[in-house]
């Protein structure tokens, strides 16, 4: 059994992530690994936006966001294959938390979707792109 396999999806694209879910979970089961599925929410606990939220957004959307993970796995994987799956919802700055999922989990792994970058992407360079050159460990582009 190799080291686990982290997914990253953004639970925002319903249905849109199904394709990396689907090919996350052929990779793990080629190789016997565990499969990692992750998401992240943005923080706005730090800056001046938080003071625009209740205090219990952050616990709120954090609860929300594991409840569709959840249901997005199901959706595309199915109930017997969520059974098997760890689920993270990590907060923060995508790339940067994926990263470091990855990192902690000493994953052997990580499948990550490109989608169709915004112009702004040209010039900042999009998430898949930043883990593809940050990451410590392969990492595995679904078109």
């Amino acid at each position: 059994m190799s080291r686990s396999v982290l997914c990253a999806i953004d639970i925002s694209n319903q249905g849109k992530d199904d394709a990396v879910l689907k090919e996350a979970k052929r990779l793990a089961d080629l190789d016997g690994a565990q499969l990692d599925v992750v998401t992240i929410i943005p923080d706005y606990g730090k800056s001046l936006v938080a003071g625009f939220f209740e205090q219990t957004h952050h616990d709120n959307a954090f609860a929300k966001a594991k409840s569709a993970l959840r249901d997005q796995i199901v959706a595309s994987l199915g109930a017997a294959a969520d059974a098997k799956v760890r689920h993270v919802v990590a907060t923060g700055t995508a790339y940067e938390e994926i990263l470091r999922v990855a990192e902690e989990t000493n994953c052997g792994l990580i499948v990550i979707g490109a989608h169709k970058p915004d112009f702004a992407d040209y010039l900042l360079g999009p998430n898949a792109a930043r883990v593809v050159r940050h990451s410590s460990c392969s990492v595995h582009v679904v078109r």
